[in-house]
């Protein structure tokens, strides 16, 4: 299976559209480093309140359905808005980093992830299997981490304690 073909398209109002043709899974994993340059670049860009247009991604399956993913959250948006200056998220690897991103800080809301990362004055430091993890795993069909497998996979590490 190939790479996923990205279409952009800007509304009136200035929302992006990319209508991926493929499905979340169908992304390529990517590197850690640019994974953690992209947590950088990101955390940078909301430290200086970047804003961010607001992004809308639509899968089109195989089968002809779509599945729809908005990016409302301003915090999401100013996210993706500096990993697309830094990659740019119209081409598959550039937008594999923006979601595995975004379903990272997703799963490091979990309860079970508080010991995954450890806050400083310099910013966060995540924990290295989680970010190998991160940049290598599918994403689900609604472009997360499945949590069950990330849990599986860190629990039997010394060290780690979900």
């Amino acid at each position: 299976m190939g790479m996923p073909a990205i279409e952009v398209a800007a509304d009136a109002r200035g929302t992006l559209t990319y209508l991926i043709h493929g499905a979340p899974p169908a992304l390529p994993p990517v590197r850690r480093r640019d994974l953690l340059a992209a947590w950088d670049h990101a955390r940078d860009a909301a430290l200086r309140h970047d804003t961010a247009p607001l992004r809308a991604f639509r899968f089109a399956l195989p089968d002809g359905t779509t599945t729809d993913l908005a990016l409302a959250d301003p915090d999401a948006s100013c996210w993706a808005g500096a990993v697309d200056r830094m990659l740019g998220i119209a081409s598959p690897y550039g937008l594999s980093v923006c979601l595995r991103l975004l379903a990272l800080v997703d799963l490091l809301a979990a309860p079970w992830a508080r010991g995954l990362i450890a806050l400083g004055r310099g910013g966060a430091e995540l924990d290295p299997v989680l970010l190998r993890l991160a940049a290598e795993a599918k994403l689900t069909e609604d472009a997360r981490f499945d949590q069950s497998a990330f849990r599986a996979e860190l629990n039997p590490l010394p060290g780690h304690a979900p």
